[in-house]
C-alpha cells in the first residue's frame, strides 16, 4: 500500500498553526524571575493545569516549558475520544483505597461521576470560549463482532453499573440496534455510552494553548528540561526557578531526571498507538455505512481499535499495532511500519465490508503506560514539586481532572478531586530490558492468538490464551 503521507506528528497537527503565535512560542525567552508556577510539558495536562492555576491565581506568572512545540505529543496524535472511561483498572483503584480504609467501590464511583463531569465541564468551555475543535457529543459505541465479544460487552455493562455509571447513560444493543447507528458489517451487538464526545485533538491543545496565553500564561517552545528539582527546572536553554513544578511529560516522563515521587527509571514505559485516516467519502458511501450520529466507533477484540467521523467526512481508526520500542524509545514524528497500516486497513474492511477505502495519513504516537496501567497523581508539599502520569490512552478527558486535582494539591486544599483514587497511587516499576520488551510483546501476541481463536470458533467465552494475558499485564477487572 503506498501513495499516503506517513508520519509528520499526525493528521490533525498538518493543519499549519497560526504562525506569528508560533513565532513567538519559539523565542520566548526564559524568565529570568522566580515563577509561581513552571509546568514541564506542553501538552493537555500541562496546558489544563496553567489554565485551572490562572484562573484561580490571576496574578501568578506561569510558565510552560515545551521541547517541540504545543501538541506534539499524546495530546496532538490521539484518536480525539474526549471519552469519561477512567485511566486505569479500577478494580486496582478500589483496592488502593479499600488499603487506605475507604470503600473502595464508591471511591471509584466517584471517579467515574468526576470523569463524566469533566467532559460536561470541556464542552461548557469550549462553547463559552469559542474553541473549534469540531466537537461533537455523539457518545461510544462499542461493538463485538465474535459471540464471546459479545458476553464481554454485557459484563462490562453490569461492571460499569456498579462501578458508577447510571442506567440512563448506557445501553446494550443487538445487532439491529448498532446497524440503526452504524452499518458495522459483522457486529453482533454493541454497548453505547452516551457521555462520549468527538473532537479534533490538535484543534483541542491549540485552542486551550491560545485561551492560557490570553490569561497571561508563557509558554515556551523548543526548550527541553532535563531535571527538576525543588525550585528549579534545569533545560537546554537555562534554569528556570519556580516556587512550584509540575512535570505533565506523560509518555515522555523518563526524559527528565529528579528525584520527586512519581519521577525516576522505569515508573512509566512509552507504548506506541498508530492511526491512519481515509480520504473524505463521498455522499454514497456515508449513506450506506450511516454513522449520522457520529458517534466514536470501537470494538471488543482483544487487540482493539477505535475510530472516528471526523468532521470533514473521513474514518480515522487507530490500534496499538507495533506496540513498544526496546528501551522505551519515543515515535519521533511518527512514522508507522507497513503492516501497522494494513492490518488497519484490513479492520476497516472487515467493518464495512465492500467499501473502497483511501488512505490519505498513517501515523503513531506513544501512550504513557505504568506497570499496572493505572494513572497516579503526586504532590510533595515539602518540595511543592507535582507529577502526573500514566494515562494510558484515556487522557483526553482525564488531563483535565488531573490538572485539577494537582492544582488542589499545590493549593493545600482536600476537596473531592484529592482524595479520588489515583493520588499518590504507586503502580510500580517496569521491568528492565530485555524483559520489559518481551513482556510487552508477548501480551499483544496473546490477545492477538485470542482474537484469532474467539473469531475461528465462534466462542461464547474469552479465551483462556486472553484471559492469562490480561492478568500477566494486570488488565484484568
Amino acid at each position: 500500500m503506498t501513495g499516503y503521507r506517513n508520519g509528520a506528528i499526525s493528521h490533525w497537527m498538518s493543519a499549519p498553526p497560526d504562525p506569528g503565535r508560533a513565532a513567538e512560542r519559539r523565542t520566548t525567552p526564559l524568565p529570568e524571575e522566580e515563577q509561581d508556577l513552571v509546568i514541564v510539558g506542553g501538552g493537555l495536562t500541562g496546558l489544563w493545569a496553567a489554565h485551572t492555576a490562572s484562573l484561580e491565581n490571576p496574578g501568578w506568572r506561569i510558565t510552560v516549558l515545551e521541547a517541540r512545540e504545543v501538541g506534539y505529543g499524546a495530546s496532538g496524535r490521539n484518536g480525539g475520544w474526549m471519552s469519561p472511561l477512567i485511566p486505569g483498572n479500577r478494580a486496582v483503584y478500589a483496592r488502593a483505597a479499600q488499603a487506605r480504609g475507604r470503600d473502595g467501590v464508591e471511591a471509584v464511583r466517584v471517579f467515574q461521576r468526576e470523569m463524566i463531569t469533566a467532559v460536561d465541564d470541556t464542552l461548557r468551555l469550549l462553547e463559552e470560549e469559542g474553541i473549534e475543535a469540531d466537537q461533537h457529543r455523539g457518545g461510544h459505541l462499542k461493538v463485538a463482532t465474535t459471540p464471546a465479544a459479545m458476553r464481554r460487552l454485557e459484563r462490562a455493562h453490569a461492571a460499569d453499573l456498579a462501578f458508577g455509571y447510571e442506567e440512563s447513560e448506557l445501553s446494550l444493543l443487538d445487532a439491529a440496534g448498532v446497524a440503526e447507528r452504524v452499518a458495522v458489517g459483522p457486529a453482533l451487538g454493541g454497548l453505547f455510552t452516551r457521555a462520549t464526545a468527538r473532537v479534533d485533538p490538535a484543534k483541542l491543545v491549540r485552542g486551550l494553548a491560545d485561551l492560557v496565553e490570553r490569561r497571561g500564561v508563557r509558554i515556551a517552545e523548543g526548550t527541553t528540561a532535563t531535571r527538576v528539582d525543588p525550585g528549579a527546572v534545569a533545560t537546554d536553554r537555562g534554569t528556570v526557578r519556580a516556587a512550584t513544578v509540575f512535570v505533565c511529560l506523560e509518555a515522555y516522563s523518563g526524559t527528565v531526571a529528579g528525584t520527586a515521587p512519581g519521577l525516576g527509571p522505569r515508573r512509566v514505559i512509552p507504548v506506541n498507538s498508530s492511526m491512519i485516516v481515509t480520504r473524505p467519502l463521498p455522499d454514497e458511501v456515508w449513506e450506506r455505512i450511516g454513522w449520522r450520529g457520529r458517534e466514536c466507533l470501537g470494538d471488543a477484540a482483544h487487540t482493539f481499535v477505535y475510530a472516528q467521523r471526523t468532521a470533514d467526512g473521513r474514518i480515522a481508526i487507530g490500534g496499538r499495532g507495533t506496540p513498544y520500542a526496546y528501551a522505551s524509545g519515543t515515535p519521533g514524528q511518527g512514522v508507522v511500519d507497513a503492516r501497522t497500516v494494513r492490518t488497519l486497513s484490513e479492520r476497516l474492511r472487515l467493518f464495512f465490508p465492500g467499501v473502497e477505502f483511501g488512505i490519505e495519513h498513517a501515523w503513531r504516537g506513544a501512550i504513557g503506560v505504568t506497570r499496572d496501567w493505572c494513572a497516579g497523581v503526586t504532590f510533595d508539599p515539602a518540595t511543592r514539586v507535582g507529577v502526573v502520569r500514566g494515562f494510558a490512552g484515556h487522557g483526553v478527558t482525564a488531563t483535565r481532572l488531573a490538572a485539577r486535582t494537582l492544582v488542589d494539591r499545590a493549593a493545600g486544599r482536600d476537596t473531592v478531586a484529592t482524595r479520588l483514587p489515583w493520588n499518590d497511587h504507586d503502580s510500580g516499576r517496569w521491568e528492565p530490558e530485555p524483559l520489559r520488551w518481551t513482556g510487552v510483546h508477548g501480551m499483544y501476541r496473546l490477545f492477538g492468538v485470542a482474537d484469532h481463536w474467539e473469531e475461528s470458533r465462534g466462542s461464547r467465552e474469552t479465551s483462556l490464551i486472553a484471559r492469562f494475558g490480561a492478568r500477566l499485564a494486570g488488565l484484568a477487572e
